[in-house]
């Protein structure tokens, strides 16, 4: 046996143990603090997908879309849903959902313009050193003079923007109005700052316009999904369909030489992805926006991936 240990040394011995057991704890504390306060970077590339050029702007086959990450989620009379994307899909889960997205292969985003979503984006890349590019369209008023919506598409390229196009809303009210030439005016705007321009819309009848007068857009988003789902009998006024005659679409942009983005591909969630990949790429569309949360990212890059391998005898070539 060894010697005998007094109370008094033991008490003393333990009490010296202790505090450098908190020390050492302390410190990995001090240290796992510093790692959590350190911003993490976007994870590497694990996955590519097939890509196409609009102007000189590369985009991968599927874009990231952004109703799901600016909350306005097309989800019928279930008004609830709203709260609950706001409620999953906070800024710092839509940063990590932006990562995913270039994770997988993901290189662009896609939405519409209200200030918080805007500085997410802005946070992104400086916080997290995210690359993913941005197409984005200006929801201000296009009015003769375009004094705001040249504003809007300024303060866009300063904060980075890469491309901008016409808010389908606003090009679908353009055209009703028989006020073509603002169509064109507001292209020209984005045009001028040396980025690619689109226009959104709704109505076939907007690219309809579009292409006769010769307007001079450098890509369509323009929505596309067939109607076998079985909300689609709700129509347009029931928030349930946005393609309202996809076959004479898939006709008309056959002639249509500028890239095309499809979008309200999935008729905002009724279509599964398969089903509506397939049908939008075999049907002519040369990208598919696509609204996803974070875990659905994978899966679906690897549904697209197989579908594009497959895709056979387009109807309309490849236009980007």
């Amino acid at each position: 046996m060894g010697p005998e240990i007094s109370r008094r040394a033991f008490v003393r011995e333990t009490v010296v143990a202790s505090a450098g057991t908190a020390l050492a704890l302390g410190a990995v504390g001090q240290q796992g603090s510093a790692a959590a306060a350190e911003p993490p970077k976007p994870p590497a590339t694990q996955n590519t997908l097939p890509k196409g050029k609009i102007g000189d702007m590369e985009v991968s086959r599927i874009l990231l879309g952004g109703n799901l990450l600016t909350h306005f989620t097309h989800s019928r009379d279930l008004r609830y849903v709203y709260s609950l994307a706001a409620h999953y899909n906070t800024d710092e889960k839509v940063m990590e959902t932006l990562a995913v997205a270039e994770a997988n292969g993901i290189n662009t985003v896609s939405m519409h313009n209200p200030p918080h979503p805007i500085s997410v984006l802005k946070r992104y890349r400086k916080e997290r050193g995210g690359k993913i590019k941005w197409i984005i369209c200006p929801t201000a008023e296009v009015e003769p003079g375009l004094a705001k919506y040249s504003q809007e598409v300024q303060e866009l390229i300063d904060a980075g923007c890469e491309s901008i196009y016409l808010w389908g809303v606003r090009a679908d009210a353009l055209c009703s109005a028989k006020q073509i030439d603002l169509i064109g005016k507001a292209v020209d705007v984005a045009k001028a700052h040396g980025v690619p321009s689109g226009v959104g819309c709704h109505a076939l009848d907007v690219v309809v316009a579009c292409e006769k007068n010769k307007i001079a857009a450098d890509f369509y988003i323009k929505t596309f999904h067939h109607h076998n789902y079985p909300s689609a009998k709700l129509g347009p006024g029931g928030d349930a369909m946005w393609c309202t005659n996809p076959e004479e679409t898939a006709e008309f942009m056959k002639k249509v030489t500028k890239p095309w983005i499809a979008f309200k591909t999935m008729a905002a969630g009724a279509i599964p992805p398969r089903d509506a990949l397939q049908y939008v790429f075999q049907n002519g569309a040369d990208f598919a926006l696509f609204g996803m949360f974070d875990y659905e990212i994978a899966e679906d890059v690897k549904i697209a991936k197989e579908v594009l391998a497959g895709i056979k005898n387009r109807a309309r070539p490849w236009r980007a």
